[in-house]
């Protein structure tokens, strides 16, 4: 065969001859172009070219600004002739490799990622590292599970790594689990009772509140919410609310605690003024098979014992009175020290209903 019946690429070929598809070769970067192509001398009659997208599988990768001319750079051989006399190259294979490394030195290492979104479905979200896709399920997406668009970014942790199945697993809400966690030993670390905390009412019940301190759950029972022994929870505090509490005891081993609330108030039994013999109006709050409790004022009750209601022999005091009813009541024993105080509706049989105050009698 003569030379003029040789083609250009049998040419380039026979030039290359120790150059096979796929081999790494090095050369020197002569130019970059605006579609950010790289002009790569590799000491052959032909030049080598690098296109953009077979740079770097990221984006954010861009030829101009990490490299220049005069730099070396090692490329695989994908093509002979790319069609335009060029060898085309790519650094995709050598980078992936790179990229694989890095990012299981990064798993390795428990780092946490944060990647724009690419796919998102029922299922849950892809994203993109470099060419790695990485799938964050529904239940793992944490707090952000709402994202709306693709470019929206997510912070995660790999959990799950099987390269050989091509399949990568992570997590968002694992962080926030950690972060949570962190948060928990912190405040068990410092919690002192007796100091002042601010939090948020998290659930009420028909016995106290929960109250939520920096991600940790403390009890506020109703009676650290109000001297009214038949308060409502419900009517003292809403999900939701801003509170100022106090820890009142404290298990740290167990991670336990109570809580006392200032919105409380004063205890009304140390401003008490009642004395033995003051006739009061109360007001039937509860019953018990021995008597009924009544209330003087809030937060102060008094117990009318069954034998104390009526002159007549009863069997329950609910045959004398009615919750809710209020009746005149004579102290007959008082104990301001340890807040009892004993009353008799039997020793005013037969007064007048209408309220005796303590300063006429």
């Amino acid at each position: 065969m003569n030379d003029e019946n040789i083609s250009f690429e049998e040419l380039l070929n026979n030039s290359m001859k120790d150059e096979k598809l796929g081999k790494v070769v090095e050369g020197t970067i002569i130019s970059i172009t605006k579609n950010e192509e790289i002009i790569v001398d590799l000491n052959y009659k032909a030049d080598g070219i690098i296109p953009k997208e077979e740079y770097s599988f990221d984006e954010k990768d861009i030829p101009s600004k990490q490299l220049k001319v005069g730099d070396k750079i090692v490329a695989d051989v994908v093509k002979l002739n790319d069609g335009q006399g060029n060898v085309l190259l790519s650094c995709k294979k050598r980078r992936r490799s790179q990229i694989r490394k890095e990012f299981e030195e990064k798993v390795n290492n428990n780092e946490i990622f944060e990647e724009k979104v690419t796919e998102k479905n029922e299922k849950g979200f892809v994203v993109d590292y470099k060419g790695i896709r990485i799938f964050i399920p529904k239940s793992l997406a944490g707090n952000q599970t709402s994202l709306e668009n693709q470019d929206d970014k997510i912070r995660f942790k790999i959990i799950e790594y099987n390269p050989k199945e091509h399949k990568v697993i992570g997590s968002a809400k694992i962080i926030l689990d950690e972060e949570r966690k962190k948060k928990e030993d912190e405040f068990w670390n410092s919690a002192e009772v007796g100091k002042d905390y601010e939090g948020v009412v998290s659930s009420v019940c028909s016995y106290g509140a929960f109250i939520d301190i920096d991600g940790v759950q403390g009890l506020l029972h109703v009676s650290e919410m109000s001297w009214d022994k038949g308060a409502n929870p419900n009517d003292i505090l809403k999900q939701g609310q801003n509170v100022i509490v106090k820890i009142k005891t404290l298990d740290k081993e167990n991670k336990r605690m109570q809580l006392s609330y200032d919105g409380k108030g004063e205890d009304p039994w140390k401003t008490a003024e009642y004395k033995v013999g003051d006739i009061v109006r109360v007001k039937i709050k509860k019953f018990m098979p021995f008597g009924a409790f009544a209330e003087l004022e809030k937060g102060i009750e008094g117990l009318i014992h069954i034998s104390q209601i009526s002159e007549q022999r009863i069997s329950k005091p609910e045959d004398k009175l009615e919750i809710g009813e209020e009746v005149n009541a004579k102290i007959i024993d008082l104990d301001l020290e340890n807040k009892k105080i004993e009353l008799s509706v039997k020793e005013l049989e037969g007064t007048s209903n209408e309220y005796s105050s303590k300063e006429e009698n």
